[in-house]
């Protein structure tokens, strides 16, 4: 079963079970992010509810605060190997949302 699917499925189920009745925002639109699909923001943030965060928002988290103390960093060589721990970071969310990407285009 393709992942739509089984996701359209699993809402269709919850719906009927009653889950979603009184959940807080409830009528309300969902808040859309700058970056990435607004279907995966959604899941994201139905996981993050759920206290299960994927890796790569921990890392977008690591970057953002990577990105902070390199502006703070002063001196070339501490610049230098802050933005060695950036580029790090960086890759290793790219690594994981090609991963992703395409255990569900493959789905």
């Amino acid at each position: 079963m393709k992942f739509l699917s089984l996701s359209e499925h699993q809402i269709r189920k919850a719906e009927a079970e009653g889950q979603f009745d009184n959940l807080k925002g409830a009528g309300k639109p969902l808040g859309r992010q700058a970056d990435g699909d607004f279907g995966e923001n959604v899941g994201f943030r139905i996981m993050a509810e759920a206290g299960a965060v994927p890796k790569e928002v921990e890392l977008r988290r690591e970057e953002e605060a990577q990105l902070r103390l390199l502006q703070a960093t002063n001196g070339d060589a501490a610049r230098k190997e802050e933005m060695r721990k950036l580029a790090d970071i960086q890759m290793r969310r790219a690594i994981q949302e090609e991963a992703r990407r395409k255990y569900y285009s493959n789905g």
